[in-house]
């Protein structure tokens, strides 16, 4: 048996958010400095930007986990490199190279903790069951998620929407039940969210980072005609049509 201080709370750190088996610690200080970087870090922590830490606690489950992203495990855990076989190797490989995102993703499955790597980005966590069970994300946005949850590569429904909406003709697809960790490039707070009941959202800009994917992502002339696009100066939007749900960044 191993006791620790993982989650307790002291003057530099504390739990800040928990959805399912994950946790985020947040170092609200960073008390490591010296007097050349005391006060680069003193503005740091009260504009936000501090080093935060997520924290699976298992109980005779699993999670998948972007590779090189473990620290720590503690207790009865093992992992292996969830790939079934050599076509899904193949197959992880293409989809890695699609989305930018790291081949092999290992999967951590026991009864611990598994502490990730701290990262200065911010810490998102959402529920892929209120995404009508399907959540499609931007390049570089995945962190983990429970192995209930199955990854897929979808493909741009047109070539259109890929070239002129600057979304790329790949994005990482999450399926099923469970709890998807993110890190985004903005806060939550900043976060806008719509949700959709058979409508539309235009965008100008590929400012969207996660949509249901029982959305439909076009790319649109944002005026009928060619000649009123190029007088609004919006020129094309990226659409989404249907019922879910959409996270937009304030800025792209």
């Amino acid at each position: 048996m191993i006791s620790h201080n993982v989650f307790n709370q002291t003057a530099a750190k504390a739990v800040v958010n928990q959805a399912g088996c994950f946790s985020v610690v947040e170092y609200l200080k960073d008390l490591s400095v010296t007097p050349a970087t005391a006060q680069t870090a003193f503005y740091m922590s009260k504009m936000g930007v501090r080093k935060r830490q997520v924290i699976a606690s298992l109980n005779d489950q699993g999670i998948i986990l972007q590779a090189g992203a473990m620290q720590m495990m503690i207790g009865d855990i093992q992992m292996n490199s969830n790939v079934r076989g050599a076509g899904d190797l193949v197959k992880k490989f293409i989809g890695g190279k699609m989305t930018r995102e790291s081949t092999i993703k290992p999967r951590y499955f026991g009864t611990g903790q598994v502490i990730f790597e701290p990262t200065y980005k911010y810490i998102i966590m959402e529920d892929i069951s209120k995404w009508n069970g399907s959540m499609v994300i931007e390049d570089g946005l995945f962190l983990a998620c429970n192995d209930s949850v199955q990854m897929s590569v979808t493909s741009r429904s047109n070539f259109s929407s890929a070239v002129a909406g600057g979304e790329g003709l790949f994005n990482t697809t999450l399926n099923g039940m469970g709890i998807a960790v993110l890190e985004s490039p903005v806060p939550a707070e900043e976060l806008l969210v719509f949700d959709l009941m058979n409508d539309t959202l235009k965008i100008d800009g590929n400012m969207a980072i996660a949509w249901s994917g029982s959305l439909q992502f076009t790319v649109e002339r944002s005026s009928k005609s060619l000649v009123g696009s190029a007088a609004s100066g919006e020129g094309l939007v990226n659409v989404y049509r249907g019922t879910g749900r959409v996270l937009v960044a304030p800025v792209a």
